[in-house]
């Protein structure tokens, strides 16, 4: 796989004694730390990647948090309150690993709002009931989880780190979806009829989540020659579905995919192709609500340069009353 990275051979003449250095402590699962020398195009990647990761947290509050105000209880509004904070909680652990790669969260966050960074794509899609909250939980957490706990084992200590708290609150995450699903399922004509209804707009983008198929990704071998993805996009996409598949049973819903079939000599379940026009589309600026997310993104960020600009004042009187004591 390093011949992907570099050159040819690891051990050839042609690679520096850094590379041969880097690559024997990958080959030895030893974490790569900050202070570490490593390969200009890991850093890039692990910028690129570790950036999209914190932006899709950000951005993926707003289509539940527009249902705050709208929960169906008390209890629900409180659960979904706690589980947008996660999301605030996770993009900040993300961009506090990217700046140990160098990088300032002004220039992240400038990239996003300008466009040229990218968040998952399933986040441009509306929420229109109740149900597609849980929706989001049960099939959009689930497959995050699915991305990210591999990622607990990344070569890159900050991120890896990062992970493990992050993955226990996405847990948390998805079982929340789920019992909203298992509640609608388990009710009236009307309410699982909207369960369904939110099952067959999200699976499919869903499946997107872990990107384009392993022969057209462009960074999946690399990411996966350095450690920092552990598996491929396709072994990810096909475990989700072997996982949610008996789920989506247990609720007496059903897989919006008439090619879905068990193989029994794979051992695997079979699904439909993806359409992976809709999937370039969206990244591309070009979903239903890929305006309307970045538009409200940009304009919460501008709205709140006063109290950023507040800290900064109070973090510079701090720094001179410390630096007259001193003197």
């Amino acid at each position: 796989m390093y011949a992907q990275m570099v050159k040819t051979d690891p051990r050839s003449a042609e690679i520096t004694p850094e590379e041969e250095a880097f690559q024997a402590r990958l080959d030895a699962d030893v974490k790569i730390e900050p202070k570490d020398w490593m390969p200009e195009g890991y850093r890039k990647t692990l910028v690129r990647q570790i950036s999209q990761h914190a932006h899709s947290e950000i951005v993926g509050q707003l289509p539940e948090a527009n249902w705050i105000s709208r929960a169906p209880t008390l209890e629900r509004k409180a659960i979904l309150i706690a589980k947008v904070q996660d999301e605030a909680g996770h993009g900040l652990y993300l961009y506090c690993a990217a700046e140990t790669l160098g990088v300032s969260r002004e220039q992240l966050l400038d990239q996003l709002h300008t466009g040229k960074a990218k968040y998952s794509s399933i986040f441009n899609y509306p929420t229109l009931t109740w149900a597609d909250v849980g929706a989001i939980g049960w099939l959009v957490d689930g497959a995050a989880i699915m991305n990210q706990v591999p990622l607990q084992r990344c070569s890159y200590g900050p991120y890896s780190r990062a992970m493990i708290r992050i993955c226990k609150e996405e847990s948390f995450h998805q079982r929340q979806g789920f019992d909203i699903m298992a509640k609608l399922a388990a009710g009236t004509a009307e309410q699982k009829a909207m369960a369904q209804d939110a099952l067959n707009r999200w699976w499919w983008p869903s499946l997107m989540m872990f990107g384009p198929p392993d022969a057209d990704s462009v960074h999946s071998a690399q990411s996966m020659a350095w450690k920092i993805k552990l598996n491929s996009n396709d072994e990810l996409r096909q475990r989700f579905v072997d996982q949610t598949v008996p789920q989506a049973r247990h609720l007496g819903l059903e897989i919006p995919d008439p090619d879905l079939r068990w193989n029994e000599e794979r051992g695997h379940y079979d699904f439909g192709a993806i359409d992976w026009d809709e999937f370039y589309r969206v990244i591309a600026g070009q979903g239903p609500c890929n305006k309307e997310r970045l538009d409200t993104r940009v304009k919460a960020h501008e709205d709140g340069a006063w109290y950023r600009e507040g800290l900064q004042a109070h973090a510079a009187k701090k720094a001179e009353r410390r630096r007259k004591a001193a003197a």
